[in-house]
């Protein structure tokens, strides 16, 4: 896979939607945000908007999420 990126402009731009992890509890605890781009995905911590985002290329993410999706992604430490 590809290495995140540090800065994007993009995603300081308007207009960009992120939307929460639906696998958030509702409490605003263990929540990610995802906002997609042209070529690009975007994560951040919900509780820290004003923070930091990682950036993957779009065909990164989609095969992560492809992954964990099908169960390929196992924790080696159980």
């Amino acid at each position: 896979m590809n290495k995140p990126t540090h800065m994007a402009p993009e995603l300081t731009a308007a207009g960009a939607v992120w939307r929460k992890s639906t696998y958030s509890d509702g409490a605003g605890n263990n929540c990610i945000e995802a906002a997609t781009f042209p070529s690009m995905v975007g994560v951040r911590d919900s509780k820290f908007p004003e923070g930091a985002a990682l950036v993957f290329p779009r065909s990164s993410w989609s095969a992560f999420v492809s992954a964990a999706g099908n169960g390929e992604l196992q924790d080696e430490r159980a």
